[in-house]
């Protein structure tokens, strides 16, 4: 998939003027990337339409107009954008009591690395993990992760061709038994790998 440029960006005012119905769509779009995976976890798959989005919002709310401070954005979020062999995705740990987030991210160091995907009898996919910077500091992991999952030819040809996707977590204190996605968000995906 291209990369954003500053060409695909609106400008602050043309996009105060498009954000609600942009967000509208995107909001729509995000229905068809997004996994739970049990109670607590998420995955939000990225593409160049949700990314287009979130650097517009960043741009809106820090009022960045300069070209240097646009570039800084787009350089930030354009790796999050799938690029042939690979699904990326943002990996977020949901806990809504603070007390309970606390003890749980002390508990989950790693569990970026134990998210894997599952095509017909191919062997996991694991990601890889924050390759932007480190997310845990030894004591505790991040509520928020990237993964790039890269996927060997056969299971992207497996994938184009209608296969089920599976997606589990096998962490010992977070597991979940490879589940099959629903179609939409399937049939999404494999649009991302063309």
């Amino acid at each position: 998939m291209n990369k954003l440029s500053r060409d695909d960006l609106w400008s602050l005012e043309s996009y105060s003027d498009r954000r609600n119905e942009f967000r509208a769509e995107v909001m729509r779009h995000k229905k068809n990337r997004q996994v739970a995976l049990g109670d607590n976890a998420r995955l939000y798959f990225e593409d160049r339409k949700t990314i287009q989005y979130q650097i517009q919002e960043m741009l809106r709310i820090e009022r960045v107009f300069d070209a240097a401070g646009i570039q800084e954005e787009l350089d930030a979020y354009n790796p999050l954008i799938p690029d042939g062999p690979n699904l990326k995705a943002t990996f977020m740990l949901e806990y809504d009591n603070p007390d309970e987030r606390r003890q749980q991210l002390s508990q989950l160091i790693d569990i970026e690395k134990t998210v894997y995907i599952l095509v017909d009898d191919s062997a996991p996919v694991y990601p890889i993990a924050d390759e932007d910077l480190k997310r845990e500091d030894g004591s505790k992991t991040s509520a928020v992760h990237f993964l790039r999952f890269e996927l060997p030819n056969q299971v992207r040809a497996a994938i184009k061709n209608g296969s089920d996707i599976k997606i589990g977590v096998d962490h010992p204190n977070y597991t979940l038994t490879a589940t099959a996605i629903a179609l939409n968000v399937r049939d999404a995906l494999a649009v991302d790998l063309q």
